[in-house]
């Protein structure tokens, strides 16, 4: 996830992040073992052309930022989805839940 100025939404973009992205997400695009994409906000979403592999899950939701994220980002339950996903796949699923150290 890329961080921005705050009350800057998108000030990461046009700083060459974009060409990091999007050869990352190539890169686990071309993984055998399933993958779980989540693709929140419309830039991420605009990605999805990238993720070609049938074997993979892609999962779009509004931006769960405060602007957005009472407009679809709440209730989409994507960490259960995925979770679903993965285990379909016979793979370990994955722990979301955030502990105070």
């Amino acid at each position: 996830m890329l961080t921005v100025q705050k009350d800057t939404p998108a000030s990461h973009r046009g700083k060459g992040w974009e060409i990091f992205t999007d050869r990352i997400i190539e890169e686990v695009n071309k993984k055998e073992e399933p993958v779980v994409f989540m693709l929140w906000g419309n830039f991420a979403r605009s990605k999805k052309n990238l993720i070609t592999n049938p074997k993979h899950l892609i999962l779009e939701a509004p931006h769960p930022s405060p602007f957005s994220a009472r407009s679809g980002f709440f209730g989409c339950n994507h960490f259960i989805k995925a979770n679903e996903f993965l285990k379909s796949k016979k793979i370990e699923p994955i722990d979301w839940q955030i502990e105070n150290i």
